[in-house]
């Protein structure tokens, strides 16, 4: 039996799991293409016997991919959010926060996955992925007292859309977040003020 690095043997299993979920990440990312098995299972210092124990397949291991990287960007754009000290700060944060993960290339994976992912687990996990991201912003433009809060969140998601082209494209991070800061941080602070 292989020597089990982590206190019990579920954190050991954990821990293995979330190295091939990485090494997956990581190998998609690099090539735009689905990873082979014996590639994951290598990339995570692995034997490939050891892989089948947490994956049957490599659709399975893609759709562990899929499961993994949507929900990771919901939390974090939240905690962002959670963090900031206003109103207009949540707003800010949401559409900093995508950037960031934009610039770290997490939508350069989402895309890739959207390519290699078979039938409609991809569509499905995006239109609920994108549904989640816009509770908070739409639960800050509710107190922020936004007449058209659907349509204010479209508006700045269409925001969030144009900087992660430009993003992707090789503009400067803090340059588009400065031109989107530009546009927002005066709505954001003036919905603020209208409800002190």
């Amino acid at each position: 039996m292989p020597r089990i690095q982590a206190p019990t043997v579920a954190e050991h299993r954990a821990a293995q799991r979330r190295a091939l979920l990485d090494a997956a990440r990581k190998i998609l990312a690099e090539t735009g293409r689905p990873p082979t098995l014996a590639r994951v299972a290598e990339r995570a210092g692995l034997a490939r016997s050891s892989l089948y124990q947490y994956f049957r397949s490599s659709e399975d291991l893609l759709n562990a991919v899929v499961e993994d990287v949507f929900p990771r960007w919901s939390a974090r754009v939240a905690e962002a959010m959670d963090a900031a000290a206003t109103p207009a700060g949540r707003v800010l944060a949401y559409v900093l926060t995508n950037f960031e993960l934009i610039a770290e290339g997490e939508h350069a994976l989402a895309t890739v996955l959207a390519e290699v992912v078979p039938g409609e687990t991809i569509a499905e996990r995006t239109r609920a992925m994108h549904a989640q991201l816009l509770e908070p912003l739409v639960e800050t433009l509710r107190l922020l007292g936004v007449p058209a809060v659907p349509e204010t969140a479209e508006m700045i998601n269409a925001i969030v859309f144009a900087g992660s082209r430009l993003i992707e494209s090789g503009t400067d991070l803090q340059t588009v977040w400065e031109s989107a800061r530009g546009l927002l941080e005066p709505f954001a602070r003036a919905s603020e003020q209208a409800t002190s």
